[in-house]
């Protein structure tokens, strides 16, 4: 699902504005698993915040990672991540120690959690590449789950055969191994490119200066700021398991991402 923003970072985790900018290693190189960091910021109840980190913070329908810090000789379980007055802050197990401000720890992702949300989220933006191409119709919502997504449509009229043509045409694409590129580019040259908005509504901030572009090579150009495979390869295999109608012209979608 197209998240449709762009996370600027200052790198260190320089002070902005009175909140720490964490550096987001996620956004440079999404295979990134184990990384050292420093703590800038701690406490129990409001979760860690530290200078750099790989965990994706949630956002654009995919959920947070999950993973560990591990520091001291032990280790704390990172459950999930959430904004807080500009800060990306990670929330640990309850019960789980809370590494103090200045410690240097090893953060680690849990990888099967995040490749397969990569896979399942370039999935999702190679659905709605195929079903703009043969039907033009735009995304109104969507979410995933590792594994399994939703994509909402705007599809008044359903053709016959439409979820096995979509189902077959998906495949295909990834039978293809189009390459999967990511690349930032200022918002005016991003606005250049047609269709770069494949959602009904426009859900770029306007202050917005650059733009994150993931661009299925030759089937699917959307602003987005989530993680994604290399190539459409290696998303696996789509299956559409259901289709559901939403009323109003609207469809549900739902696929899973399989070996």
């Amino acid at each position: 699902m197209p998240a449709g923003l762009v996370h600027q970072t200052v790198p260190g985790g320089t002070a902005y504005g009175g909140a720490v900018s964490t550096e987001r290693l996620d956004l440079s190189d999404p295979t990134l698993r184990e990384w050292t960091a420093t703590v800038v910021d701690a406490d129990a109840e409001r979760g860690v915040v530290l200078d750099r980190s790989a965990f994706y913070p949630g956002g654009g329908g995919q959920p947070p990672d999950e993973g560990v810090l591990l520091w001291g000789g032990v280790q704390s379980r990172v459950v999930g991540t959430r904004k807080e007055d500009g800060e990306q802050r990670l929330v640990l197990a309850e019960g789980d120690p809370v590494p103090p401000a200045g410690t240097s720890v090893r953060g680690a992702l849990d990888d099967a959690r995040r490749s397969l949300l990569m896979r399942t989220h370039s999935g999702l933006h190679l659905l709605s590449g195929v079903v703009f191409r043969e039907y033009g119709s735009l995304v109104t919502g969507g979410n995933m789950e590792p594994g399994t997504a939703r994509m909402d449509l705007d599809l008044p009229e359903v053709p016959e055969g439409f979820k096995e043509r979509v189902e077959a045409a998906c495949n295909a694409e990834i039978a293809a191994d189009r390459a999967i590129e990511v690349r930032v580019l200022p918002r005016d040259e991003a606005f250049a490119i047609p269709d770069i908005i494949r959602t009904a509504t426009n859900l770029l901030p306007p202050g917005l200066e650059v733009v994150r572009i993931v661009d299925i090579v030759g089937l699917d150009t959307q602003a987005d700021g989530g993680t994604h495979v290399a190539s459409t390869r290696q998303i696996g295999r789509i299956e559409v398991a259901k289709m559901e109608s939403k009323g109003r012209g609207f469809r549900r979608l739902r696929i899973r991402v399989v070996d």
